[in-house]
């Protein structure tokens, strides 16, 4: 259910491109493929499929959304593997998950959960591009779990979906690309890995002088500032679905102004178009949720395929997949195009108003 966008670079601050928002209109064609798109969207189809036929489609939808995100993790790497980016998100989601759900959006433990997860976001966008994704997905987990806020009971339930939907993407990205040997060797590596991480944790006074670059403490702190502020305006304004405001903020944030201009601009015309695309086809159909689930798959399957291609491009299919599978939640599409745009809209301004500063510092190119 959430949309997705590459982490940075460990330690490196990227330079602003020579050409003005140049990736507003420069399209990667030769990035676009399709046969690990086609896999990954096939596992969402099974989710969202399963659930329907067993009379639970509320259920296929949330672990549709788990095996959405566990499917980008296969173009990450951690310690040169496809799966452990994968294996570590579902933790770091199915956790987010359990602590958004019993949060909520009307109290101000959001907001303290907000902010320690984009920190340690911020931390890791410094040291790993793939740990640094699995941050970003853990605070995404959090914001859209705190819009459907419960009891414990329903918060497992709703964590054990997320698992479900990413165990079947695990497990159908391993055959397709014969990584199971590799998976399996994953798995017994995993209390390793999780004594390295609480030895880091232990010794975390050590391992923060690392972030020595005066832009990435920078980044970090910004981005926990732009995480509050997002969150906050989504705790006020009353709508559930306003977790948008700080995922998109979140998601939008580069080192660079020009680069969270450049973001969000493409975010949002992106989301746009999706929205006024996905208004259209509603409007002509009345579609049943097997028509709706097949919709979803192949806006899944574009995602997907079109994720280093443009940014505006992907966030286009990526707000179809979202419209669409919202609508097996008995939501009016058009209600959620609508909420998607302007909460875009909003979250983006955010992001642009916490960098504002940078505009002191920033020359733009000059043209001779």
């Amino acid at each position: 259910m959430a949309s997705h966008s590459n982490p940075l670079p460990p330690a490196t601050i990227p330079t602003p491109s020579p050409a003005f928002l140049a990736d507003l209109y420069t399209f990667k064609w030769s990035e676009i493929h399709f046969s690990l798109p086609l896999v990954s969207a096939s596992a969402v189809a099974l989710c969202l499929f399963t659930g329907i036929l067993v009379g639970h489609p509320r259920g296929g939808l949330v672990a549709g959304g788990g095996a959405l995100t566990i499917g980008f993790g296969a173009n990450q790497r951690i310690a040169d593997s496809r799966l452990l980016p994968m294996m570590a998100a579902l933790l770091a989601m199915s956790t987010s998950t359990l602590a958004g759900t019993l949060a909520g959006h009307n109290g101000y433990e959001l907001l303290l959960f907000a902010a320690i997860s984009a920190f340690i976001y911020g931390v890791l966008t410094a040291r790993d591009a793939g740990l640094s994704w699995v941050g970003q997905q853990a605070s995404i987990a959090l914001l859209v779990a705190s819009a459907f806020p419960t009891g414990p009971r329903l918060a497992f339930i709703r964590a054990g979906l997320i698992i479900a939907g990413g165990v079947v993407q695990i497990l159908i990205t391993s055959a397709a690309l014969r990584l199971m040997p590799e998976l399996g060797k994953n798995l017994l590596s995993i209390p390793r890995h999780g004594q390295e991480l609480l030895y880091h944790l232990r010794d975390i006074r050590e391992t923060l002088p690392s972030l020595t670059q005066e832009e990435s403490i920078g980044y970090t702190i910004r981005i926990v500032l732009t995480m509050l502020a997002a969150t906050w305006a989504y705790l006020h304004i009353g709508v559930q679905s306003g977790y948008w405001i700080p995922m998109t903020a979140l998601l939008v944030q580069r080192p660079t102004f020009i680069e969270t201009l450049t973001r969000t601009t493409a975010r949002v015309a992106g989301t746009l178009v999706g929205a006024w695309l996905c208004s259209l086809l509603i409007a002509h159909l009345a579609p049943s949720p097997v028509v709706l689930a097949a919709i979803t798959t192949l806006f899944a399957f574009c995602t997907f395929a079109t994720t280093s291609v443009n940014y505006a491009l992907f966030t286009t299919f990526i707000t179809g997949y979202i419209v669409f599978l919202l609508s097996l939640n008995q939501i009016p599409g058009t209600l959620i195009a609508h909420r998607r745009a302007w909460c875009t809209i909003v979250g983006g301004l955010i992001a642009l108003v916490i960098h504002i500063d940078a505009l002191r510092r920033y020359r733009f190119p000059t043209v001779t």
